[in-house]
């Protein structure tokens, strides 16, 4: 990657490269201290393994807009933001029970086999894959800290981190706390801010800009952009989930409805729908034994009563709402350029 142009494959090569290593050199120290833990420490690699590197990529170019230059440091800092990903995709995947993802088994999937001969062994396997996720966790603080940005840099972003972590975690409970309710869009829309949309872009943009030394009216106008496109973002993979094709999105697709989640496609569906669908919807919703017929059924509601277009539509008014603010905002045209195309990639996936 040039210091000025967007080459998102570049970019990406280098997270990985400073994820890779990262990480293998701490699943090395971790298993050292036992060879039973040799599982755990794969696992530890396996989750960072895969990824687009959006949440590195926000964060570079939040460092960017303030105005920085290309810095190798400033990429290891952002590298952090992929542990943070990766630990909520852990946890994440635990509390949904999801089988698979990107086509491979899940953590507390992987390790039932470490535990395979011992008592409650699924239980235990779980247990496994909640520590997995809880260090790395304590990696991404460790990572950034040791980024070779200046102390002074990091100081001025230390307090988005208790930020990013509270508002995470405060948008998985709602998840748990409103899956199996009364669908109601409203309420998904939060979760789906807290849960997503603001680990996704906009903290990692403040974070980057923050280090940058970023103003008032950049971190402002970084929220602006950030929310709605982090939301369109979650949007797509809501729509993903139940329409995608698994072997390109590499997640089961009944995992949304066998587990009720609060889902706004769900929740759209539901306000558009009469008596007879709901009924048909409450026969379906939440069964762990939902079969392809009964997914084909929910899908063919939701297509009827064309609550995937109302979503497209939610999506393309949040690119909107984002490009706009990012259009107001006096950022160098590199920059500009970059979380244009990062908008995009963010919110228009394939099927």
């Amino acid at each position: 990657m040039t210091s000025d142009r967007w080459e998102p494959a570049a970019f990406k090569a280098r997270v990985d490269e400073v994820l890779h290593l990262f990480v293998a050199e701490e699943a090395g120290r971790f298993a050292a201290i036992d060879p039973a833990l040799g599982p755990v420490a794969d696992q530890l690699e396996a989750v960072v393994a895969d990824g687009k590197r959006l949440r590195a990529a926000f964060c570079y170019w939040g460092w960017r807009a303030a105005g920085q230059p290309d810095s190798d440091a400033l990429v290891r800092a952002a590298a952090s933001m992929e542990l943070v990903h990766a630990a909520a995709v852990v946890h994440d995947d635990l509390i949904d029970d999801s089988p698979l993802r990107h086509g491979r088994p899940t953590a507390h999937i992987a390790l039932r086999g470490a535990v395979r001969r011992r008592p409650r062994a699924v239980a235990a396997a779980r247990s496994l894959a909640m520590l997995v996720g809880d260090l790395l966790t304590g990696l991404a603080g460790q990572l950034f800290t040791t980024s070779g940005l200046p102390a002074a840099y990091l100081a001025r972003a230390r307090p988005l981190w208790s930020v990013l972590a509270r508002e995470l975690i405060a948008g998985e409970c709602l998840e748990i706390l409103r899956t199996g309710a009364e669908p109601d869009t409203a309420a998904s829309l939060k979760v789906i801010r807290y849960k997503t949309a603001k680990y996704t872009v906009e903290q990692p943009l403040l974070i980057g800009g923050a280090l940058g030394g970023a103003g008032e009216r950049l971190r402002e106008g970084c929220s602006a952009y950030g929310l709605p496109l982090g939301e369109a973002f979650q949007l797509r993979d809501d729509l993903l989930g139940l329409f995608g094709d698994p072997e390109r999105t590499g997640k089961a697709g009944t995992d949304d409805v066998r587990g009720h989640r609060p889902t706004a496609l769900l929740a759209e569906t539901w306000r558009l729908a009469r008596d007879a669908d709901r009924e048909r919807l409450r026969a379906l919703l939440g069964r762990r034994d939902l079969d392809e017929d009964g997914l084909h059924a929910v899908r063919e509601v939701m297509r009827r009563l064309k609550a995937p277009d109302r979503v497209e539509n939610m999506i393309a008014a949040r690119v909107e709402e984002a490009l706009g603010a990012l259009h107001e905002l006096d950022v160098p045209p590199h920059a500009a350029v970059a979380l244009t195309e990062l908008a995009h990639s963010a919110a228009v996936r394939p099927f």
